[in-house]
């Protein structure tokens, strides 16, 4: 994969000359001569540490608790931290080869200090370079089991790793964020490229619009990313409120999200059953799974003031016409069919090590309830239905014009989004654009 931002790395890191003499020895060195004192611990208060905090914006959550990664359940990855840690799955009976697998596979620390950990012991495991090199060597980022027994996550504290330190490049965000979900291009469905994303093609990364203090990262508002650090990024951060020369279409952005025209296409799985696992060539058994490349989906639009439904069959956006801090927004629609308690109607996790081995599924729905201390359940498959938002993929070239929308069976379904007959007629009609088209299409020619 081509990716932008190999730029991203700054001129040579003051500290070269003492990490080339004494070696590197994890945060400790990058604390080392004053050059960055207290961010290993500051780091440990952060969402990629802890994979949880406290949201605001979704119902039916527990006032007080900590939401993400750590303890969520959902039909994207149906288990999480806590059920799958990092761990050795039992042996294929067909091959008899094992392997290693967990949803905190990409936390950035040795996983003997793991997510939410804290203390000098927690501050010492941090994987700095993981985000910070642009020379880290990948091939060391995977787990092991030391003389105890123990599963280490290996990590490359090389010279040279250490040597090659900047602001973190796109390949540093998207070995993990690409990936999510079981897969590349799986959860997100997207890819930050010269070739599939505008501020790729300008060289940006991905930092340059998610860039952090105290290595709090800016996120926005999808509806199915729930922790974040407190801190949020938009558009018109860097475009504006009139980001457009003509005011036609500057009127627009007062109730239609830059994302619903610049992003209209999306990618990545639009299914999963986690209640059927299919072999692979390996042997080993993955949730079947129905999916598409970056660009090969369409959108669905709704309405969306940024506060989120959440119930056990569905996750998404809330918001109306009626309600004036709700725009039209992009999401990429998921299906995940997963385990049900019959009994609660909740959604029961999944430990993906025993279905992983032999493709029993309810031995991964009873492995993860006993983690979890639940002793009555009746298991049922269900479906739930998740609304992921768009926010990359953005496109100039190929942005929504006025006639991909007004017109009858356009981009937008303006009767979902509560238009009456009568406004759908007018909305949909060429002369509301005809001029303005014509006239574009003379400077095109």
């Amino acid at each position: 994969m081509v990716v932008a931002g190999t730029a991203a790395q700054a001129k040579e890191h003051p500290g070269k000359a003492h990490i080339e003499k004494n070696g590197y020895g994890g945060p400790a060195s990058c604390e080392a001569r004053e050059c960055h004192p207290g961010s290993a611990r500051k780091f440990l208060d952060t969402v990629h540490w802890k994979h949880a905090s406290p949201v605001t914006n979704v119902d039916n959550l527990e006032p007080g608790k900590e939401y993400g990664m750590k303890n969520r359940i959902y039909t994207m990855c149906n288990g999480n931290d806590i059920v799958n840690n990092l761990k050795e799955i039992p042996p294929n009976p067909k091959t008899g080869k094992t392997k290693f697998t967990g949803c905190n596979t990409c936390h950035p620390g040795d996983h003997i200090s793991d997510v939410g950990s804290t203390g000098k012991e927690a501050e010492a495991a941090i994987d700095c370079l993981l985000c910070h090199s642009s020379a880290y060597d990948f091939r060391q980022r995977k787990p092991f089991k030391d003389e105890k027994g123990r599963v280490v996550m290996g990590q490359d504290r090389s010279v040279k790793a250490a040597s090659a330190v900047g602001k973190p490049g796109v390949k540093n965000c998207m070995v993990c964020h690409e990936a999510a979900g079981g897969g590349v291009l799986i959860k997100r469905g997207f890819s930050f490229t010269r070739e599939t994303d505008v501020h790729a093609g300008k060289g940006m990364v991905c930092v340059d619009c998610h860039g952090a203090k105290d290595h709090r990262i800016p996120t926005g508002f999808d509806p199915n990313n729930w922790a974040n650090d407190g801190v949020r990024v938009a558009c018109s951060d860097c475009h504006g409120e009139k980001p457009h020369a003509d005011e036609d279409t500057n009127r627009h952005v007062a109730r239609i999200a830059c994302q619903s025209c610049h992003i209209p296409r999306t990618g990545g799985a639009v299914a999963k059953d986690f209640t059927r696992w299919t072999q692979g060539e390996d042997g080993f058994f993955e949730p079947t799974t129905l999916r598409m490349e970056a660009n090969e989906t369409t959108p669905v639009y709704a309405w969306y003031n940024r506060t989120v439904a959440n119930t056990p069959t569905f996750i998404g956006p809330k918001g109306s016409r009626g309600d004036r801090q709700s725009r039209i927004y992009p999401f990429k629609l998921y299906e995940g069919k997963a385990y049900f308690d019959r009994k609660t109607g909740t959604l029961l996790s999944m430990d993906f090590a025993p279905p992983m081995a032999t493709g029993d599924t309810l031995a991964g729905v009873a492995s993860a309830a006993k983690t979890l201390g639940i002793k009555e359940y009746d298991p049922v498959p269900g479906w739930q239905t998740i609304y992921f938002g768009s926010s990359h993929l953005v496109t100039k070239k190929k942005a929504l014009s006025c006639a991909n929308c007004h017109a009858p069976n356009g981009a937008l379904n303006f009767k979902s989004l509560g238009y009456t007959d009568e406004e759908i007629r007018k909305l949909t009609s060429a002369a509301l654009y005809f001029d303005k088209m014509a006239e574009k299409q003379k400077e095109d020619w």
